[in-house]
């Protein structure tokens, strides 16, 4: 049998879509500082909205991947683009909390339809059974890449333009993104027979039973909140905790004198390690356990977390410890997401992931405005950083028992 290539117009379209989803999206810590700065807001009005975001985008996962498996994927994405793209410019017009909060709905239902479960669920079933894995963290990876110039460029356009400018100019990416839907062509693939099939509801029922389920759906809870707390705080974490950027320095040498130009390179360092770390993950995934690769990437993180906030927090500190969550940042995606299409199959993948990737929303959730309200009170982002620690360890822990066997294969 001739060997199938991973690297498929569907691979590459889908990887596209993600990459500048997620640029826009993972540039919104950035606007942190400056939008409470103009309002005189406290940290958490705006940490609330981007919570918001991340809440909403988990509610619409699984409803949109429902509405992908019912009207076509390319109607939920093009659907997804509209919503993301007219939240951003309506958030540009925002000039009290409450405006932002509930525009941030809209964002968030956007990004749900252009992210992770309606793109993953398309590249699971036109890949093969020995490239899947290989391909989805080929596809997560493009959203590090996305995030590797979001924030960056964020920083940039800031210094020339207002941030309601730079909405606007992020909407229009948004929107370019549906000049990759011609590319989404997947193949109609015989069903295996590790399939459930059953209808929507049968198989939800069955799976909302199975314990393993439920592991997987409570162990992807720290992975939202640490990446939300990082995404939205971490720039202004830096630029408030971290020490000088010493003149002469590689760093200045490179054009980044301040703290916060080295907290918006931070996310971006994060992205970049991320590339190898997820697509290294989704190749691992092929080969060895996913629940125990899991139980590893959450093991490192929270030993990664806890030594970083022991220790001073200095500019090489900020570049170490953001290569190190990098290569652990999303290989928690394609190795969950190919759990999910391992033990319940591909024919509702989009809709199972989508409920499982609430669990992870609801984690940047309690993330992002932990992380405003607690610094409000505190002064400091220690007390929220601690609980990441604490979920993650918890999270190392719940994988363990998962059964890896189909669903299907099981005994009724």
């Amino acid at each position: 049998m001739p060997r199938t290539t991973v690297f498929t117009p569907i691979l590459i379209g889908g990887a596209l879509i993600l990459m500048f989803s997620f640029a826009v999206r993972a540039s919104f810590g950035v606007f942190q500082i400056p939008i409470a700065e103009e309002f005189g807001w406290p940290r958490a009005e705006f940490s609330l909205a981007i919570a918001i975001q991340n809440l909403f985008w988990g509610i619409g996962q699984p409803i949109f991947g429902a509405f992908a498996e019912r009207f076509g994927d390319r109607r939920a994405i093009i659907l997804g683009a509209l919503l993301y793209a007219g939240g951003l410019v309506l958030s540009s017009f925002a000039v009290s909390p409450l405006q932002h909060q509930l525009l941030e709905t809209l964002v968030g239902f956007g990004i749900a339809g252009t992210g992770f479960g309606v793109i993953l669920a398309i590249v699971g079933r036109a890949s093969s059974n020995e490239n899947r894995s290989l391909a989805l963290g080929i596809a997560t990876a493009a959203g590090s890449a996305g995030q590797v110039f979001g924030a960056p460029m964020a920083e940039i356009l800031l210094g020339f333009m207002s941030w309601q400018s730079v909405f606007l100019i992020f909407a229009g990416v948004i929107l370019c993104t549906l000049l990759f839907l011609p590319m989404l062509r997947a193949p109609i693939k015989p069903r295996a027979s590790t399939e459930l099939d059953e209808p929507m509801s049968t198989v939800l029922r069955r799976t909302f039973r199975d314990p393993s389920y439920a592991l997987i759906f409570i162990g992807f809870f720290s992975c939202g909140y640490q990446l939300g707390f990082i995404t939205a705080h971490f720039p202004a974490l830096v630029t408030e905790m971290c020490g000088a950027i010493a003149p002469g320095s590689l760093l200045a040498g490179l054009g980044i004198e301040t703290t916060s130009a080295l907290g918006a390179v931070a996310i971006s360092v994060i992205g970049l390690a991320n590339i190898a770390g997820t697509v290294f993950a989704g190749w691992a995934g092929n080969r060895w356990s996913k629940k125990y690769l899991l139980a590893g990437v959450y093991a490192g993180r929270t030993v990664a977390a806890a030594t970083f906030i022991l220790l001073p927090i200095t500019p090489l500190s900020v570049i170490l410890f953001s290569v190190v969550m990098g290569a652990l940042w999303l290989a928690t995606v394609p190795l969950t997401s190919g759990l999910v299409a391992q033990i319940y199959g591909l024919r509702y993948m989009g809709t199972l992931y989508g409920f499982v990737f609430f669990s992870h929303q609801l984690g940047a959730f309690l993330g992002v405005w932990l992380g405003g309200s607690l610094y409000d009170i505190y002064g400091t982002y220690t007390a929220v950083w601690w609980i990441g620690v604490g979920v993650g360890a918890l999270s190392m822990i719940v994988h363990l028992p998962v059964k890896e066997q189909p669903m299907a294969l099981r005994p009724i």
